[in-house]
């Protein structure tokens, strides 16, 4: 019975863990500094990228051609005054794209106020895949990945050449296996399939009460109600009009905002 009982607290024990891994904080330059985690059980990549908070700042990963970084089509976000951009290059020089498609959701966005220090720290997060070819496809499976980084050299949010010791590279960046405790939260939803036909399925590490859908606008248009605070939920939204909609996860603790796409 002790060794039964001990096995079991041992698989409990093992399966309170999540696979991870993580490049750990980079530092890239003088307060700027980049983090990249790949969770392989929600499919989810976070972002968390340092900056000065007066212009913009910018990082490109992936794995870099002979070129190097600033190659045409090849993916970067970067912090404007007001949000975290995803675009990709259009070639040496020339001026970035904005991608239709938004692919990253803002976790967090701290630093702006004047009151705060003189860094920014934005978190965001995204599927490792999303099936837009704009964007990289992060590998679990690999080891390494490269960083491309740039800010403006004097203050502001318009974006213009920034030579010198305002951009660089960290390349083979290492990507370390961890094992990390999950999170109990709703922030670490999965939604999947995601771009989906408008039938997709939720699910979280807690109980789920309520589900508001929204418009890219801001409109309210569908409450769906949990019952029994279920940790996986199947949606069906295929009456909505194709597009992007951003979904409201709600418990009586906490609630988090997801971006889900309806073909």
């Amino acid at each position: 019975m002790n060794k039964i009982t001990l096995l079991g607290l041992l698989i409990i024990s093992m399966s309170s863990f999540a696979q991870q891994k993580s490049t750990g904080d980079i530092t890239l330059s003088t307060n700027m500094t980049a983090n990249l985690t790949l969770n392989n059980t929600t499919q989810k990549v976070t972002l968390k990228l340092t900056g000065p908070k007066d212009r913009w700042f910018a990082l490109q990963f992936g794995s870099f051609g002979s070129g190097g970084g600033m190659e045409t089509g090849e993916d970067f976000v970067y912090a404007s005054g007001t949000t975290l951009v995803d675009g990709s290059h259009a070639g040496y020089a020339q001026f970035p794209n904005t991608d239709a498609l938004q692919s990253w959701t803002l976790i967090s966005d701290t630093g702006t106020s004047a009151a705060s220090p003189s860094t920014r720290t934005i978190t965001a997060e995204r599927n490792l895949s999303t099936g837009d070819a704009n964007d990289y496809t992060f590998n679990y499976a690999n080891s390494t990945i490269d960083f491309a980084w740039a800010r403006r050299s004097t203050a502001g949010y318009g974006l213009n050449n920034h030579g010198g010791s305002n951009r660089g590279y960290n390349v083979s960046v290492p990507l370390s296996a961890t094992l990390g405790v999950n999170d109990f939260s709703l922030k670490t939803s999965a939604i999947y399939p995601n771009p989906s036909n408008g039938n997709f399925s939720i699910e979280t590490n807690t109980g789920l009460d309520k589900i508001n859908v929204y418009s890219q606008t801001g409109t309210l248009v569908e409450t769906i109600n949990v019952e029994g605070k279920s940790e996986t939920v199947e949606v069906s939204l295929k009456s909505l009009q194709t597009g992007v909609y951003l979904i409201e996860l709600q418990n009586d603790q906490e609630k988090t905002w997801k971006k889900i796409i309806i073909n």
